[in-house]
């Protein structure tokens, strides 16, 4: 697609997931503002800037998106940990995100997550309308984010993607679930980019995930932004049949261990 010249707020920048997608944002010519709560590590990307931010701080990310076209939101807690860990990241942290975008009138592409719905097996079909069923604190606040989007485009018009990840991290399926999650990086990217430069979002989920044949997932709205993943799972069918974990939650359901840690 023809670049559009944007200028995105990038939280969870200094992450190795936040580092690859703002070098890939870069390198599609958006001007970034990148923060964390943890330095940024190495040299910044081209035309990109940095601070050293705690989401919780409200202040400072209304100031620091002043200007911004777009927040894509990617920081806080991003791995199953108990509640108190995960209220002022996730709860407080979406509260500022919203603001922010409210006050300063971005849109934002927000990292939700499949653990929104973790407890539906394997073996069920999911529209982007179904009913939430978190696994885990972690989830829970993702479902919370995904409220507090959909407050916000309702009483203040705040448009807002909402991508629901599926497995992002590793740059290939690694068991059999993740023939069913998996998301290439450049299909991520992609998401990203058309969510941040399409001519209008309004309130948008989509399920995050590459063409994989054994997604849990159907139905969402992706032609908004005209998004079509081009990578796939598929080829790892064969090497990865089988490859499931012994703990039976786990492999009964869409969240797997999340499902199965008693602790979040």
């Amino acid at each position: 697609m023809q670049p559009k010249k944007v200028t995105a707020l990038l939280t969870g920048a200094s992450g190795k997931l936040g580092r690859e997608i703002a070098a890939a944002l870069s390198g599609h010519g958006w001007k970034l503002r990148l923060t964390d709560i943890q330095p940024f590590p190495g040299t910044l990307p081209a035309d990109a800037e940095f601070r050293q931010i705690d989401l919780a701080d409200e202040a400072s990310i209304v100031d620091y998106s002043r200007g911004a076209d777009v927040i894509v939101h990617f920081g806080g807690q991003a791995t199953d940990r108990p509640f108190r860990e995960t209220v002022g990241p996730n709860i407080e942290g979406i509260y500022s995100i919203y603001e922010a975008a409210r006050t300063n009138k971005c849109r934002v592409v927000y990292a939700s997550s499949s653990h929104c719905f973790g407890f539906y097996r394997q073996d069920e079909r999911l529209d982007y309308d179904c009913m939430y069923r978190p696994d885990s604190y972690y989830g829970l606040s993702k479902a919370y984010g995904e409220l507090m989007a959909r407050l916000y485009w309702d009483k203040h018009g705040v448009e807002s993607l909402i991508i629901r990840i599926g497995s992002a991290e590793p740059p290939e399926p690694l068991d059999q679930r993740m023939l069913a999650t998996w998301l290439s990086r450049a299909d991520l990217n992609d998401l990203i980019i058309r969510g941040g430069e399409a001519s209008n979002v309004g309130w948008c989920v989509v399920w995050a995930t590459s063409d994989n044949r054994q997604s849990f997932w159907a139905n969402d709205l992706r032609d908004a932004i005209q998004w079509t993943p081009t990578d796939s799972a598929d080829p790892y069918i064969e090497k990865l049949q089988g490859v499931r974990p012994s703990n039976e939650i786990e492999a009964q359901y869409q969240g797997a261990g999340f499902c199965a840690n008693k602790a979040g």
